[in-house]
């Protein structure tokens, strides 16, 4: 089924997935078309243009109007290509095509969507937009959880291996604030859904390295061993609320972003959420983003603050150590 409409008509909902005719855009749309067929929701595959200042500024009215045209004609070349290339799919599939600022579009589309899903590299449009200059944009912002493929998934995908053996766990990385708890509930949804264990990672970097001006009588070990107790503490409020998961916690000594990384070789998905104290959030969304996005050998969701009522619990399992 293919529906195409301007994405204003009318509300958006179920997945999104935002297409620029690149391979990395490809790589996200198969892998948010078998998220689609999993959830049971519609894929929206939406493409944005954007007409160049030369050409919009251009006292020329027929010439802007031409390349208008011409611009938008190749976005409808880009829907009809990656409708073509799910053909057979079970998912209900629509393709919209829209005027702006890619990022806008998507962020516009996040209010009422479920999850939107990217690929991290390619001509410009989408990409250009969530790696450029502006990378913050969209996962900083978007109201719902967005996720960013990999073209390295492209292999795997082909030979039908994503969740291979060396692909069985769903990672949530935290670092201690209440915004982390939002993508720890995504993360444990992700991982009943499709039935792979849950492991909950917090990387603390050593602290002659990260507090150097702390005095030298603190212990590292005393602070891994601290920070486990308040591990153990979440995983009790997670079981409280998925009962048959399968979980288990880390505390990792190193730098976040290396241990996302590393993490990431042998994940499904790995989660995080949007903002933090510093660790993982403060990472992706901060100087070093760029790196953990360019580098996570998987796919990546970014969970926003949510007004989850799960969360209000989470203090009923504190017992002094948060």
């Amino acid at each position: 089924m293919s529906d195409e409409a301007p994405v204003e008509t009318e509300k958006i909902e179920g997945i999104v997935v935002g297409a620029d005719g690149s391979q990395q855009s490809k790589c996200a749309l198969r892998w948010a078309e078998r998220e689609a067929v999993r959830r049971g929701s519609v894929l929206n595959i939406v493409s944005a243009y954007t007409i160049p200042v030369f050409a919009a500024s251009s006292m020329d009215a027929g010439y802007s109007t031409l390349d208008d045209d011409l611009i938008r004609g190749g976005a409808e070349d880009i829907v009809r290509q990656a409708r073509a290339d799910l053909e057979g799919s079970q998912a209900t599939i629509r393709t919209y095509i829209e005027s702006g600022d890619p990022s806008g579009v998507l962020l516009d589309l996040s209010a009422d969507a479920e999850l939107i899903v990217v690929g991290t590299r390619g001509r410009g449009g989408f990409v250009g937009r969530l790696l450029g200059s502006v990378s913050s944009a969209l996962p900083a912002h978007a109201k719902c959880p967005t996720v960013v493929v990999p073209l390295s998934m492209a292999k795997e995908q082909e030979q039908a291996q994503e969740e291979s053996p060396e692909r069985q766990t769903i990672v949530v990385g935290v670092d201690g604030s209440e915004r982390a708890r939002s993508a720890v509930l995504a993360a444990a949804e992700a991982a009943v859904a499709r039935g792979l264990k849950l492991r909950v990672v917090c990387a603390v970097s050593p602290v002659s390295a990260a507090l150097a001006w702390m005095p030298a009588t603190v212990d590292q070990e005393a602070v891994l061993e601290d920070v486990r107790y308040q591990m153990n503490v979440g995983e009790r409020w997670i079981r409280s609320h998925f009962p048959d998961i399968d979980v288990e916690t880390d505390v990792i000594s190193g730098p976040p972003v290396e241990v996302l990384i590393r993490e990431s070789e042998h994940a499904v998905l790995t989660v995080t959420g949007s903002r933090g104290r510093g660790g993982f959030a403060g990472m992706l969304l901060g100087s070093t983003s760029q790196g953990v996005l360019h580098h996570s050998k998987g796919p990546v969701m970014v969970v926003p603050d949510g007004d989850d009522p799960r969360l209000a619990n989470r203090k009923d399992f504190d017992t002094g150590a948060e």
